[in-house]
């Protein structure tokens, strides 16, 4: 049996609430505000509809993959993006809090720092498919 430190406990904690959000997430935009709707969304803020679907992927498979602890470390730095973006796009003209009439950056900006640190800190304990560095 592997013996684990407090840094692997504490990686797989974030890599698991990470998880559920992004699956929440993701949940959110397929059963309530269907794929549709949300390439609706997207082609109202600007952007093309297909990136909506895309969003919706990444946010269901990277969720699953860091609740299993699959590549944890690359599929971290994979959801970044998604994060960056949603700062520049939906919430960056709202200002810094997210308290803010439509939601100011400061908790995507949070998550994009969380998934840096879960990519430095790797997959943490109980993890399937360990990331190589």
């Amino acid at each position: 049996m592997p013996k684990y430190s407090n840094a692997d406990y504490a990686a797989t904690i974030l890599r698991l609430a990470m998880g559920v959000l992004f699956l929440i997430h993701g949940g959110l935009k397929l059963f309530v505000f269907t794929p549709a709707g949300t390439a609706g969304y997207f082609v109202s803020l600007g952007l093309p509809g297909p990136l909506a679907y895309l969003v919706i992927a990444a946010e269901i498979l990277g969720g699953i993959a860091l609740i299993l602890g699959v590549y944890s470390r690359w599929v971290s730095l994979a959801l970044v993006p998604i994060l960056l973006g949603s700062i520049y796009v939906p919430h960056g003209a709202a200002g810094f809090l997210f308290s803010n009439e439509g939601g100011g950056w400061e908790f995507p900006a949070f998550w994009a720092v969380a998934l840096i640190v879960q990519a430095l800190l790797a997959d943490g304990a109980y993890a399937l498919k360990r990331s190589r560095a």
